[in-house]
């Protein structure tokens, strides 16, 4: 049978740092015993090619990526 949470004022503060803090990721609690043990957060970082926007989402392409022979230079 699981135990009833215990959230004190501290776990919530510590939660709601780490919460305005991230802006892209997520935030998984970890309990033991019906208690909150720790706080694992996971945070993405979003940059843009050359400092311009590829003009859709999910970033660059393959080919955006892809070295350029001496060639195409």
């Amino acid at each position: 049978m699981a135990k009833p949470l215990k959230v004190d004022g501290v776990w919530l503060d510590r939660i709601a740092e780490l919460l305005d803090e991230l802006e892209f990721g997520s935030l998984n609690i970890v309990v033991h015993e019906g208690q909150i043990v720790q706080v694992e957060r996971t945070e993405r970082k979003r940059y843009e090619l050359n400092g311009t926007a590829s003009g859709r989402k999910g970033g660059p392409s393959r080919q955006d990526l892809k070295p350029r022979r001496k060639a195409e230079i």
